[in-house]
């Protein structure tokens, strides 16, 4: 997606979290003991940290001989009873967040914004036997935001995710795993579903899942309802208006793997250019991706269907990545090009909706910046990473926006609309550039900063205010 330094963070944990599915078989979710990894003679790894920390399993643990001695250990595994079959993980995160705009939306909100995010978000994982409850709060709060804070900068003290599952051995390899409660939920490259982890306040679910492991084979069924923000302490409640329901699989090969699901989606409330009504979407989707000899590629394809205020529902969106890693060079530069297709309305008159609905994508979509999302768009973005040293990664990266349709206008992250077609017949929206640098000194720590402008192009300016938008990013984010 986007090269590391400051992008990193969004693209490592979009891709491990994302991409957790095709990795649960050697997470909590595999049905694979830590017990049983304890009785191997491999070289045992400390789990990738990821957005979804459910998905680490540290039970390898309770063998003393395979601790390092490094200091988080101590809180990876508490064992409860004499025989450790029940015990707690606990960790957190913490994370300061400073961003500077200038000219927000080209100059339709304030002309100058600076706001200071500040989150934590401590664990505490409870395993029993194959019973397990997990508990999440989050400690999210927002100075500077402009006119006021909003429901992705603040929420106060609340609950991030608690649920409860229990694991169950079908023969063979084969495991069956129900869940029930509030989680985070992250499949394949989050174009889709994501943790929205780039923004202060992440999305969690409300619902029920269903995971089914098989060798090779991940497959997740769910029915969740998304949490809404509440401006005080312990009021985020799951939506009465809106729902998703799928079956997301993946299957893992050596390199890489493909995913195939369907989404369903309900809206009572949906916008668009088109007008205001309920909706009721369908999502097919296939993604392939991998890496071999140096190359990297994630390729995915969504067809939608359904229905919007009575009428039919066409859209489509293709995303397309393709990188090369030169790792015998210096500063082992990897190259990416990143091509995405989200379809547009053709017309608010032709008793038809072509505009893509992108459901819940992770935040930080196309960068730092990403003042536009995933709907009726086209966008082209080359990039490039250097690792300056093993502990120190710039990344460059540079974007260019048309829409897809000229009957259709533009949209933020979340799918509100942010500029109307009205007469214009520009295709080309803008461009942006960033450059981003990332330090991680410990393990445990990582330092990033970003700079990104957005100069607009010829629809921008014909619809409204066409400042140029800056931004400058800060982060310090602490996590074990």
């Amino acid at each position: 997606m986007r090269p590391p330094a400051c992008m990193v963070v969004g693209i490592v944990i979009a891709g491990i979290a994302g991409m957790a599915t095709a990795r649960q078989a050697t997470t909590t979710d595999s049905g694979v003991s830590g017990a049983t990894a304890a009785q191997s003679h491999e070289p045992w790894r400390a789990p990738v940290l990821t957005t979804e920390r459910y998905n680490e399993d540290w039970s390898v643990l309770a063998d003393p001989v395979r601790r390092t001695g490094h200091w988080t250990e101590a809180f990876k595994y508490l064992p409860l009873d004499p025989g450790g079959t029940v015990y707690l993980t606990t960790g957190v995160e913490l994370r300061l967040r400073y961003e500077h705009y200038r000219e927000k939306y080209w100059g339709s909100a304030v002309p100058r914004e600076s706001l200071l995010w500040k989150r934590a978000l401590p664990y505490v994982d409870l395993h029993a036997g194959q019973a397990r409850v997990f508990v999440q709060p989050e400690f999210a709060y927002a100075t500077g935001a402009r006119p006021a804070p909003g429901p992705v900068d603040r929420t106060g003290a609340d609950l991030l995710q608690g649920f409860a599952d229990v694991l169950f051995h079908m023969g063979g390899d084969a495991t069956v795993r129900l869940r029930a409660g509030r989680e985070l939920l992250g499949f394949g490259s989050q174009r889709l579903i994501g943790t929205r982890y780039g923004p202060n306040v992440m999305l969690a679910f409300d619902g029920l899942r269903t995971i089914v492991h098989r060798g090779a084979l991940t497959a997740n069924a769910f029915y969740v309802r998304p949490v809404e923000t509440g401006p005080h302490a312990f009021d985020d409640r799951h939506s009465s208006s809106r729902a998703l329901w799928g079956v997301y699989t993946t299957h893992a090969f050596a390199g890489g793997g493909i995913d195939l699901y369907y989404l369903g989606y309900r809206n009572d409330h949906a916008a668009f250019e088109q007008g205001v009504g309920r909706e009721q979407r369908h999502t097919l989707g296939s993604r392939l991706f991998g890496a071999a000899n140096g190359w990297h590629w994630n390729i995915e394809g969504m067809l939608q269907g359904g229905r919007f205020n009575d009428m039919p529902i066409r859209a489509w969106s293709l995303a397309t990545e393709f990188g090369r890693s030169l790792a015998t060079l210096r500063f082992a530069p990897d190259i990416t090009v990143r091509a995405d297709v989200a379809s547009g309305d053709r017309s608010a008159q032709d008793h038809r909706l072509g505009t893509f609905n992108a459901l819940f994508p992770k935040g930080k979509y196309f960068g730092e910046l990403s003042p536009i999302g995933p709907y009726n768009i086209i966008n082209l973005q080359p990039g490039v990473s250097f690792a300056l040293s093993p502990q120190l990664q710039l990344g460059l990266l540079t974007t260019l926006y048309w829409r897809q349709s000229l009957g259709d206008g533009i949209y933020d992250m979340p799918g509100h609309l942010l500029r109307a077609s009205g007469t214009s017949r520009a295709r080309f929206i803008g461009r942006e550039a960033e450059a981003s640098l990332e330090w991680q000194p410990t393990a445990e720590l990582t330092l990033s900063g970003s700079v990104s402008e957005f100069l607009p192009g010829s629809f921008i300016r014909q619809t409204g205010p066409a400042q140029r938008t800056g931004m400058i990013g800060l982060e310090a984010n602490f996590r074990f």
